[in-house]
């Protein structure tokens, strides 16, 4: 199959080209340089020049704090960008897969959202990225919206200074020796190879709709850390942060556990425990790092 990629370059964007690419398909990688998803004519010239079957829109603003400074950049980005996708999707009848965010729930909720779930977010990001869901479902019938949560992988996060949580607690051990995280937010930790794995298995099943996507289970920063410093074997004084140590600039949700309803129901649920994904994605990097 022809299959388009919109933010090639990024962190989850990488695996989702590599996915498709050992799976046997014609893959198009398309970065910021190649198509402005904010600019209806830079998509239809590009997309209609390609012709793709499938579109995989990996693509957004996800710096929060910047999303909150620049609400109508973030709209462009988040909102119109899949807006755009879904237009042009429509009119050369290809299909649609766009990755969301657990970012559109309040974590008030305390058990894990299910696709039915009332969406309310606390921050701009969260809001542009539920309007752009919002636009891609109203638009198009071979749409694909997954949301997922706490996305990490081997490529660099450029809205995060290219370094990912796992990453930045290994530094920070190396460096410091003691390393304090929050255990007041819980989420469910997802490699983007696992994601991307998950996105080609739905490419070959005749089925639509709004999915959740992440690994199973959740975990809180603190435990994410706990188990990351466990997996390497290093020598950290790991504690709690007080709730007031790190205030955040920006209203987050506390508890943002997704749980993969529609996938199970459709029988083509491809997630592990987030532990598993873990240990082999240190085990990349331990083997990267190596080589």
């Amino acid at each position: 199959m022809k299959i388009a990629v919109i933010g090639a370059n990024g962190q989850l964007g990488t695996d989702v080209v590599r996915a498709f690419t050992d799976n046997g398909d014609e893959v198009f990688p398309l970065t910021h340089e190649d198509i402005e998803v904010a600019n209806l004519e830079s998509v239809s010239s590009k997309l209609c020049e390609l012709r793709p079957e499938i579109v995989v829109n990996t693509a957004a603003m996800h710096h929060v704090e910047n999303c909150e400074r620049e609400p109508e950049r973030a709209y462009a980005a988040n909102a119109l960008g899949p807006r755009n996708l879904a237009v042009v999707a429509r009119e050369l009848h290809a299909a649609l897969v766009h990755v969301s965010t657990d970012y559109v729930f309040d974590g008030n909720k305390g058990s894990p959202y299910v696709e039915e779930d009332a969406p309310r977010p606390l921050n701009v990001y969260g809001n542009t990225k539920l309007a752009g869901e919002y636009f891609v479902r109203s638009l198009l019938d071979r749409h694909l919206v997954l949301r997922t949560s706490a996305l990490y992988g081997q490529a660099p996060c450029r809205a995060k200074g290219g370094r990912n949580f796992i990453d930045l607690m290994l530094k920070l051990a190396r460096e410091r020796g003691e390393v304090k995280v929050v255990d007041c937010e819980v989420v469910s930790p997802t490699s983007t190879s696992a994601l991307a794995r998950q996105i080609v298995v739905l490419s070959r099943c005749d089925t639509y709709g709004l999915f959740h996507a992440t690994a199973e289970g959740s975990c809180s920063w603190y435990e994410f850390a706990q188990e990351i410093f466990s997996l390497t074997n290093t020598p950290v004084n790991l504690k709690i942060a007080a709730p007031d140590e790190f205030p955040a600039k920006v209203p987050r949700p506390k508890y943002s556990v997704l749980e993969n309803r529609e996938l199970k129901r459709h029988g083509v649920n491809s997630f592990g425990p987030w532990q598993e994904d873990l240990a082999k994605y240190l085990s990349c990097s331990l083997v990267t790092a190596t080589n």
